[in-house]
């Protein structure tokens, strides 16, 4: 593999699309991880994508973003934040992807973007240890799943998933890596996959977001609210401590994820298991992503 070239699976090279990837091939908890011959249990590949923003997607980004047979497009960002990102000169407007059809889901509602709102949300994520990520990644979950919200993002999603015969999806937000990976994380805990991997598949965006990090960081300090560029960097990164320690924190709080989804609101019990049925597939071990191969470009 040569040196900027990300590995293959998870990520799909879709020109002007970066870190756009499928969150399925991990295996589940209980799969064989000493390479015999043995089936696998894993996530469906082909069903679930993530990415940054679509705006600057190429012609042949679109073509392949068809060949997938992606028909739902799951745009978690605010009507606010997509005005800013055009008004502000990044050029983030709507894509609209043929055959496809967008959801406009926030999490986040127009009125979580007061300067107060951003300047405590802006000092989690800018913390200098997981403990603020972890913090934002609640409100991420919270805001997601208000009875206020009535765009419901991550009920839509997981329903959509639960559906008899759910239809390939893409899911981002903006860097596609904060809401993006919180609804990811619990979708992928949701089928049974090991913290560790589910923590790896997050960090991933370190190598996924890597040519739009200098983009990300001067949209996050046109904000008065953060003016620190080191803080910007680390913002923008996803270390796996941030999501292992999310997942420990819902489990304190609710006892486990299933319970968290199903106190929340955001699919039934039933729904879990339809959804289990539609995700959880077997595999043999070269179709099992080698996630800890992958994980030493991390490090």
């Amino acid at each position: 593999m040569a040196e900027n070239e990300l590995p293959s699976p998870p990520f799909h090279p879709i020109p002007g699309l970066p870190n756009f990837r499928d969150i399925g091939g991990y295996p589940v908890g209980g799969s064989p991880q000493d390479g015999s011959n043995a089936r696998h249990k894993v996530v469906r590949r082909g069903l679930i994508y993530r990415s940054s923003e679509p705006s600057k997607v190429t012609e042949d980004g679109v073509s392949k973003l068809k060949s997938l047979g992606i028909e739902k497009v799951y745009d978690l960002r605010s009507a606010v934040e997509i005005e800013a990102g055009q008004r502000d000169g990044f050029g983030w407007k709507v894509k609209e992807i043929d055959g496809a059809r967008r959801e406009f889901v926030p999490v986040f509602l127009d009125q979580d973007y007061s300067p107060e709102a951003l300047a405590l949300r802006y000092k989690n994520y800018s913390s200098e240890s997981a403990e603020g990520f972890i913090a934002a990644y609640h409100d991420i979950l919270e805001a997601a799943a208000s009875p206020t919200n009535s765009y419901r993002p991550f009920k839509t999603i997981l329903e959509h998933l639960a559906s008899p015969s759910p239809a390939p999806c893409l899911i981002h937000c903006t860097a596609g890596k904060d809401r993006t990976g919180v609804i990811c994380g619990l979708i992928l805990s949701l089928c049974g996959v090991d913290d560790e991997i589910v923590a790896h598949e997050y960090s991933l965006t370190d190598l996924g977001l890597k040519e739009r990090h200098a983009e990300l960081i001067k949209h996050l300090m046109s904000n008065p609210s953060l003016r620190d560029p080191v803080a910007a960097k680390r913002m923008v990164s996803s270390q796996k401590q941030a999501m292992l320690g999310t997942l420990a924190t819902i489990r304190e709080k609710y006892g486990s994820v299933e319970k968290c989804v199903v106190d929340l609101g955001l699919l039934s019990p039933e729904g879990i298991k339809q959804l289990r049925s539609n995700l959880i597939v077997d595999a043999n071990e070269e179709e099992v992503v080698p996630w800890q191969n992958h994980a030493k470009l991390l490090s």
